[in-house]
């Protein structure tokens, strides 16, 4: 299972890319924990300055604005082959 993590507040974009990723690790059979980060000093750990940023196995992958679903198959099919 891939931990994701979704860096933002409740701004649309925010919600988008959960939704996006929720939808498309579930087209691909893809299992992942999902969780929404609000926390501004995780947020700023991380480095992003626009949000959302995702954050896959602790990697932050993306920032600012919401992905696209290809992008988040990208992330999700090179993730999920690499051995533990």
């Amino acid at each position: 299972m891939l931990n994701v993590e979704v860096l933002g507040f409740d701004c649309s974009a925010c919600r988008k890319a959960m939704r996006l990723i929720d939808e498309t690790a579930r087209e691909l059979g893809v299992a992942i924990r999902l969780e929404k980060v609000s926390d501004p000093a995780v947020i700023a750990a991380h480095g992003v300055l626009r949000v959302p940023g995702v954050v896959v196995e602790g990697r932050l992958v993306y920032s600012g604005g919401a992905p696209s679903r290809k992008q988040i198959e990208i992330w999700l099919k090179q993730t999920e082959r690499k051995p533990p």
